[in-house]
């Protein structure tokens, strides 16, 4: 279209005065760009920055309005295609490039105002036409420049993100490898402190030495602080499996109801200890479902545990029954509840509600729902919860009749996050 006008407009050296009052043009764009409120990308600019390249372009139009060969059109572009990337450089958004032409537009049309008062309309129109058809190719090319500019950075930021991504991973698998080293390490003395510590206790008893009841007693707590040590790192380090993608199953033919009566014999001591009576309907439950036994005793005791230890009074009541084509297991107790709040955020690791009193947390490693959460999770089912403050808190398993063998852990894991 620009060379079509070129092509068909009459000589008239328009190109001249352009360049005569170049620089009254330039001073007067920079002027109006400086006051224009949407281009704040020029707040703070020098004169020289905001100029940038439009000296060259208001070069090349002067050439292309008095010449029509391609050599100035390519001056034209290479012009505009400048600007664009400098414009790039600096944070402009496309909608300032845009005023910033329309201001140039104006500033041009200002300055030749008074020369084409004294021609015919007709060449009034012809000049407009003219200007207009170049400013609007300048505008073009600025903004092709701009765009790949800009494509640029973002080809350049998304590698520069990728290795970044690269980098966390590899920190992080090493982080994982470096913390089970270090748990498998530090429990190999803590069992030799806990089995020294048991057998000094049970030599202590058969003595009658007078004074051996404080000996006892430190040696107690010695070992009662070691088994909470190595609980809490066992608890660590199945969480770390976990994230690894090194937890693996092995699914079997299992007996629910057997699982649930040896997790309530191991536990029953420690709700007598605290007066708990503990209901179990086994009525419903599936006679037997395909699964890995001992991922699912371990969130049975998780869960069982966790309810002995947060109901300081009342029962607690372990309901296992089937569903259509899935079977589940509730735990339910009369103990303190958990506020709304909180509920998103108890399976997290080692995330404790800020208002429950010590009391209730002697044992505690704040893993315990954790784990259940990633064993659910690696069992292919769901887990849900229904709680109020002061009433209780009931958790309720769901998990398929038949766990698929071939689902892989870190399909397991991608999804519970």
């Amino acid at each position: 279209m620009l060379r079509a006008v070129l092509n068909t407009a009459k000589m008239f050296d328009f190109s001249q005065i352009l360049l005569d009052k170049s620089d009254t043009i330039i001073e007067n764009w920079v002027e109006a760009v400086r006051r224009d409120r949407q281009i704040e990308s020029t707040e703070g600019m020098c004169y020289t920055a905001i100029r940038n390249h439009v000296p060259y372009v208001l070069k090349a139009m002067a050439t292309v309005l008095s010449k029509t060969t391609e050599d100035d059109l390519q001056t034209l572009i290479e012009a505009s295609l400048v600007h664009g990337i400098h414009r790039a450089e600096e944070g402009f958004d496309p909608l300032e490039i845009a005023r910033e032409y329309r201001l140039l537009r104006r500033a041009i049309f200002s300055a030749l105002e008074p020369d084409l008062q004294q021609v015919l309309s007709t060449e009034v129109i012809r000049v407009f036409r003219l200007i207009d058809a170049v400013v609007d190719d300048a505008i073009a090319r600025c903004f092709q420049s701009y765009v790949d500019e800009r494509l640029r950075e973002l080809q350049q930021l998304q590698s520069q993100l990728t290795l970044h991504n690269q980098e966390l991973t590899r920190l992080i698998r090493a982080n994982q490898e470096n913390f089970s080293h270090l748990a498998h390490e530090l429990k190999n003395p803590l069992t030799s402190i806990i089995g020294y510590s048991d057998l000094f206790i049970r030599l202590q008893n058969k003595t009658e030495v007078k004074d051996n009841y404080k000996n006892i007693e430190h040696i107690e707590r010695v070992l009662r602080n070691g088994r909470h040590l190595l609980r809490l790192i066992n608890d660590a380090l199945e969480i770390s499996r976990y994230e690894a993608g090194k937890m693996t199953l092995h699914p079997a033919p299992t007996d629910t109801c057997v699982v649930i009566q040896d997790v309530l014999d191991m536990l029953q001591p420690m709700a007598q200890e605290k007066n708990l009576q503990i209901a179990v309907d086994l009525a419903n439950a599936p006679k037997q479902v395909i699964t890995d036994a001992l991922r699912f005793q371990q969130i049975v005791t998780n869960l069982v545990s966790n309810a002995i230890r947060y109901t300081p009074a009342g029962s607690i009541t372990i309901k296992c029954y089937t569903l259509e084509d899935k079977w589940a297991i509730a735990v339910s107790d009369t103990g303190i509840g958990i506020a709304p709040e909180d509920q998103s955020r108890i399976f997290d690791p080692y995330y404790r509600v800020s208002d429950i009193p010590e009391s209730h947390l002697p044992d505690s490693t704040g893993l315990g729902l954790a784990i259940v959460t990633r064993l659910v999770k690696l069992l292919q089912g769901e887990i849900k919860l229904v709680s109020q403050l002061g009433i209780g808190s009931t958790f309720t398993v769901i998990l398929p009749m038949e766990v698929n063998e071939s689902s892989e852990v870190g399909d397991q894991r991608s999804t519970s996050k």
